[in-house]
């Protein structure tokens, strides 16, 4: 389910594949990614949901710096569970709000 195209907010959106989570903030009526994160070049011993909790508050840092304080969150069609609620979660802990 995507995110209405007449909003004025600034989207947060989710990519998840096997081993990896990404996470980008889209500027829809400019058609220009703001801030990403990733885990892909994170090598460690963290789990999947740890990384991608990481990843959230990667990305709010980046944000903060933009001032960027609040986005709506595009999950992707993805369930809200593991690896994306745990990216949210460190999104939010970082200061971002949705």
């Amino acid at each position: 389910m995507a995110i209405k195209s007449g909003s004025n907010r600034l989207r947060l959106a989710v990519f998840r594949s096997n081993r990896y989570v990404f996470a980008q903030i889209i500027d829809d009526a400019k058609r220009e990614t703001l801030v990403s994160a990733g885990d892909s070049k994170s090598k460690g011993k963290n789990k999947k949901t740890e990384s991608a909790k990481n990843v959230g508050l990667e990305l709010a840092r980046a944000a903060k710096l933009k001032k960027i304080e609040s986005v709506a969150f595009d999950r992707g069609g993805y369930k809200y569970q593991g690896r994306i609620k745990a990216l949210a979660e460190g999104a939010r802990e970082g200061g971002l709000k949705f």
